[in-house]
């Protein structure tokens, strides 16, 4: 009884920082959402479309951070300090270069990425931009999600949640000044927004690598990494292949699923990017529960305590359930009102209500497949929700969406109902392999003890 205390409180002090990093970065996004709808709902149109490329670049990102962390966690537990520096210098090193080709290929393609997504024209301007600004500084983003990863990985998760509290300040400050010309900077609408979102990404990577060999891990001794340390990137590739690949898969899914919203109307795009940016905070709890959550989780399964990780796995997925569907709850009651203050298009206003409303069955889904991705992949089971989303996410929220959607005539709300569908679908298969314990076999302790 008191170990089980003990998690509950190390879960306590793990996931307050991490919500509160979490919300700050939601509204890094928001903030840019709100305030351009102060300029015109054509540009949170375009830049609606703009973010969801932008997040899928952001998970190619993420595929040697989210091993890393995974790893890091496990060997904090195992107790593999070499291990641990050269896994953080490898996920470094590798995103570094990821982030520099993939941040020149934004910037040079951004006009065609556009085109192929179906951007209308009298959105290109803004669209364009914005993506060329923010794409072409974002390996700075690739850096950052690293080094908060592996900070996370060591409990230390004050620290990302602090710097990117200063980042919002400096990213409202600079939309503030910029997007409305103030203070006598010139008006730049969405160039404006772009470049205060990118300058604060950057200060924010330079400040996390200086906390991070402040606190973390001082030095990479070259030692560690003579011979290279094949194994270590054997291992990021064999959780961030799988993790990646269902994220990408997600994210492209949603990539399709814009172009097909884009061609209802750009009061159905602007109505969608304004209910995801309001969306996104009912479930922050459960992302961040899930992230303290599977931290634990890792160490756990590094020190061979099956029994307690799946415990603890329980509790915080059945609070993260009642938590969310609550602030879903709330959310339906203020929707109209949040909708009303953020544009007077009755258009727009009526379709983002009744998309509110479906979300909340949504939402019984998403909690369940961002506990079971996320803490499946912790205890390293990172294969099959790969498989079960590739599945699900193509046939039923791409193909089913869209036939409710498009050809039957239900537009973006009945799009919204083939997206619970398909969250629900896997959630209710995830859980199920969380519950086989399956994912027993599948971590990278056992074989290296005694090999440090």
């Amino acid at each position: 009884m008191k170990k089980a205390q003990t998690l509950k409180k190390q879960l306590k002090v793990l996931t307050i920082p991490v919500f509160v990093e979490m919300a700050l970065i939601m509204m890094l996004g928001a903030v840019d959402t709100v305030m351009l709808s102060r300029y015109s709902d054509n540009s949170v149109a375009a830049v609606g479309l703009d973010n969801q490329l932008i997040s899928l670049i952001f998970l190619v990102y993420q595929f040697f951070s989210m091993g890393a962390a995974i790893l890091c966690a496990q060997y904090i537990g195992a107790g593999f300090k070499r291990r641990l520096v050269q896994v953080v210098g490898v996920a470094l090193a590798i995103n570094a270069i990821l982030g520099v080709v993939v941040s020149i290929l934004l910037y040079i393609y951004a006009e065609p990425a556009l085109l192929l997504m179906g951007l209308r024209p009298e959105l290109m301007g803004d669209g364009l931009i914005y993506l060329q600004i923010t794409g072409a500084w974002s390996f700075f983003q690739a850096l950052s999600l690293t080094f908060s990863a592996s900070l996370r990985s060591a409990d230390k998760v004050v620290y990302p949640m602090i710097v990117t509290g200063v980042v919002n300040i400096l990213n409202i400050f600079g939309n503030y000044v910029l997007i409305f010309g103030e203070w006598g900077f010139p008006q730049l609408g969405v160039e404006g927004a772009a470049i205060s979102t990118a300058v604060s990404r950057g200060i924010a990577t330079i400040v996390l690598c200086i906390i991070h060999f402040k606190v973390h891990i001082p030095t990479f001794p070259l030692k560690y990494f003579r011979p290279f340390p094949w194994r270590e990137l054997r291992h990021l590739l064999h959780i961030g292949i799988p993790a990646m690949s269902e994220e990408i898969s997600y994210c492209l899914s949603q990539v399709v699923i814009t172009y097909f919203i884009n061609k209802i109307s750009n009061e159905a795009l602007a109505a969608r990017t304004y209910c995801a940016n309001m969306i996104m905070f009912t479930y922050l709890f459960c992302i961040s529960i899930t992230q303290g959550g599977d931290i634990l989780v890792g160490h756990l399964v590094g020190q061979i305590r099956h029994r307690a990780a799946y415990i603890l796995g329980n509790y915080f997925f059945r609070l993260s359930m009642v938590v969310t569907l609550s602030a879903s709850a709330v959310l339906v009651l203020l929707g109209r009102p949040i909708l009303e203050m953020l544009t007077d298009n009755p258009a727009i206003i009526e379709i983002g209500f009744w998309v509110l409303v479906v979300d909340w069955f949504l939402e019984v889904g998403r909690v369940s497949n961002i506990f079971a991705c996320g803490t499946l992949r912790a205890t390293g089971d990172a294969v099959y929700p790969v498989i079960i989303g590739i599945i699900f996410q193509w046939s039923v929220a791409v193909g089913l969406s869209y036939l409710i959607g498009i050809p039957l005539g239900f537009g973006l709300i009945g799009m919204w109902i083939g997206f619970a569908l398909d969250e629900n679908i896997r959630g209710i298969i995830l859980i199920q392999r969380w519950k086989s314990l399956k994912w027993k076999t599948k971590g990278f302790v056992k074989a290296m003890q005694g090999d440090e």
